[in-house]
């Protein structure tokens, strides 16, 4: 069916003043997400290292928690037992340091372990709050702001995005059958710019509506979350933490435990009893039965699942019989709500299974929907292949809204000098400044952020990474504003490809370890990459005609 020529031009209108207002949050957005998939092994890199005794056996484990809690009896309400040997370097046992107070961004966690003589040792750790920042920048689309207006924010500019999606393809689809490969790398700068535009919005389009209409959940997952379990579960002890955590960062970024993913299912089963000598060397709370040691734990899981992972086993004391363990881990062959993985919910005396709803694998077709629905977003399925996926995915969608700004400019100014007007509008040079300063000072805040990172006290607080990210941000925004035209736009690309060729060299100076892994390495090359590609922007960059 052919539209009538007023309706597509309607469609057309709408697409690009939607795109146009929220071209510059997504870009940040998708820029910043592309960056988070490499958010573990970054975090990793940034924070300090903690100077502890080799981490004692999983076997041993009780007799560290004994002497741990007796010495720090706070810790006894939430801690955190390492499973996988890599995390358990970092501390076999932790929990959180900050006294009970809420924090937005990671705190200090403590960390234990014993050292040759059996002798308790307990040291402070500080993670680095770097990947976490990038991934509340990603969250928040840039916006500055506390977390719950940055995020009804963010959910307008969710809607917009898919405004501009749905009518972009009704405006532009028809033609673009014909035109689909032609891309004029010759021609006019506008034709070059459209030309990208429509080919890498069409390729990328199921995985921007995803990406749309997932933000507008996770900018409403509270009351989302509220009803779905008003429909389909009663809540669980233990479970409303994993449920917000999963919306807030990595794994281990943030505090004593993991960063679990938001998600539901079923049990795995109704209720199972472990009958062991875990009493005899389990800790114990006065006036309560011994906790289940952690092999014990283990033992049970992997009975009721196999092939799931364990990774992490956060005890919680909440009281009233109601003690429980969360075992975070991940099984590769089902996707899952959360980037890295899910959670089983047990409680910690008796082992009986309080809930599996966050079980990777083992939920109905009501749960595994919302699942695969969440793992989109996240990428969580089909291992390194698809992350690396949606790395590019990430880059080419923020290259995609940088066109589309681009394009509406190029027109702009070619419609005004055809109206006769010899020096371009207040509204065209507005938005030209803004598109060079806020893209090019993402892309440099970022990577300066990841730079400043070996010189910051304990890898860099959220208010330095902070502090770091925004005056460079504002530095080029400003700039942008003062040196417009074809030379602004060049200094500020060139300047952009520096910092971030700056990364692969820090990495390499202070982060040796990070470079003999396939993700140091990925994010060494992709920096490298970047700056390759700044630096031709900034050499072939013409005056738009």
């Amino acid at each position: 069916m052919k539209l009538r020529a007023d309706f597509v031009q309607l469609y057309r209108d709408v697409h690009s003043w939607v795109g146009i207002i929220a071209g510059l949050f997504l870009f940040v957005a998708f820029y910043a997400g592309a960056v988070t998939m490499f958010e573990e092994p970054l975090q990793s890199w940034a924070s300090a290292p903690v100077v502890l005794p080799p981490p004692v056996s999983l076997e041993r484990t009780p007799e560290l928690l004994q002497k741990a809690l007796a010495a720090h009896p706070e810790a006894r309400t939430d801690y955190t037992i390492a499973v996988t040997p890599e995390d358990a370097q970092r501390g076999r046992l932790t929990w959180d340091g900050s006294g009970g107070q809420v924090h937005h961004a990671p705190t200090q966690v403590m960390a234990a372990g014993l050292d040759a003589e059996g002798n308790l040792v307990v040291v402070p750790k500080t993670p680095s709050a770097a990947a976490r920042f990038v991934d509340v920048l990603h969250q928040q689309v840039g916006l500055p702001l506390p977390h719950t207006p940055a995020m009804i924010l963010m959910g307008i500019v969710a809607l917009l995005y898919a405004i501009a999606l749905v009518s972009g393809v009704i405006a532009y689809l028809p033609a673009l059958v014909k035109t689909l490969f032609a891309v004029r790398l010759g021609q006019s700068v506008r034709k070059r710019w459209l030309d990208l535009h429509n080919l890498l919005g069409l390729f990328s389009l199921p995985f921007h509506l995803v990406m749309a209409i997932s933000s507008v959940v996770f900018a409403f997952h509270g009351q989302i979350f509220a009803l779905e379990h008003l429909l389909f579960s009663a809540p669980v002890a233990g479970q409303h933490g994993g449920m917000q955590g999963g919306m807030q960062g990595g794994r281990h970024g943030g505090g004593p435990g993991p960063r679990p993913g938001p998600g539901g299912g079923r049990d795995v089963q109704s209720a199972v009893s472990v009958t062991s000598a875990a009493g005899a060397s389990a800790p114990v709370v006065p006036g309560l039965p011994p906790v289940l040691a952690p092999t014990d734990i283990l033992a049970l899981v992997t009975r009721q699942a196999p092939g799931f992972v364990p990774e992490v086993l956060n005890y919680m004391q909440l009281g009233h019989g109601k003690d429980v363990v969360r075992v975070f881990g991940y099984d590769a062959r089902y996707p899952t709500r959360g980037p890295t993985g899910g959670f089983m919910v047990l409680n910690s005396r008796t082992g009986a299974v309080q809930s599996g709803e966050y079980m990777p694998g083992h939920q109905p077709a009501k749960f595994a929907i919302l699942t695969s629905f969440f793992a989109l977003h996240f990428g969580s399925f089909g291992g390194t292949p698809v992350r690396w996926g949606y790395v590019v995915l990430g880059l080419a969608g923020a290259f995609l809204f940088y066109t589309g700004n681009q394009l509406w400019i190029v027109s702009r100014r070619r419609r005004e000098r055809q109206s006769g007007d010899v020096v371009e509008t207040r509204g065209t040079r507005l938005l030209a400044a803004l598109t060079t300063g806020c893209t090019t000072g993402c892309v440099a805040g970022i990577s300066a952020v990841f730079c400043a990172v070996p010189v910051l006290p304990f890898g860099g607080t959220y208010g330095a990474v902070s502090a770091v990210y925004y005056s460079v941000f504002c530095l080029f925004v400003g700039a942008a504003f003062c040196l417009p035209g074809q030379r602004g736009i060049r200094l500020l690309l060139g300047a952009a490809g520096v910092v971030t060729a700056c990364v692969p060299l820090m990495l390499c100076l202070h982060g040796a370890h990070l470079l003999r892994t396939p993700e140091g390495l990925g994010v060494a090359g992709m920096a490298g990459l970047l700056s390759a590609f700044l630096f031709a922007g900034a050499v072939k960059h013409t005056r738009e005609i």
